[in-house]
């Protein structure tokens, strides 16, 4: 696995991150007829809040991200995105890892929601995320702390 870690996001972060989201979104967009390389980077800059996003850097460059978004009843991971040459290493086990590890010590359930059909559902599946319900393009999961 890569050197890697993460640090907390800040506004400067922003375009960059809406090109690693375009570039690790669009196989499973793609694939699910919906991709538009507008909406897939405008989607980005309008839910953006660096306050609840970490980024991850590999050999000291931005790679990726991911946010824990604090709701009522929950937290909610968002934007978890690694380009696809990082998938599969090991880096986002890594830091899922170090996130629900944040979340348990909290003893608050985390909720996602998934693309139909995307390989990443798997590695939710192993860090005991379940199926919640799911509509024509995602699949929300739980996984209870």
């Amino acid at each position: 696995m890569a050197d890697w870690e993460i640090r907390r996001a800040t506004a400067a972060d922003l375009e960059p991150l809406v090109e690693v989201r375009a570039v690790a979104m669009r196989p499973d967009l793609e694939r699910l007829g919906r991709y538009d390389a507008h909406r897939v980077r405008q989607r980005m800059r309008d839910a953006y809040e660096p306050g609840h996003t970490w980024v991850i850097e590999v050999a000291g460059t931005l790679a990726g991200c991911v946010a824990l978004r604090p709701a009522p009843d929950a937290y909610w991971l968002e934007h978890f995105y690694l380009p696809p040459h990082l998938q599969g290493s090991g880096i986002g086990s890594a830091v899922l890892r170090e996130l629900l590890e944040r979340a348990d010590r909290d003893g608050r359930p985390v909720r996602l929601n998934v693309l139909q059909g995307s390989p990443a559902r798997r590695l939710y599946e192993r860090f005991g995320f379940t199926w919640e319900s799911e509509d024509p393009v995602d699949v929300f999961m739980v996984r209870n702390g």
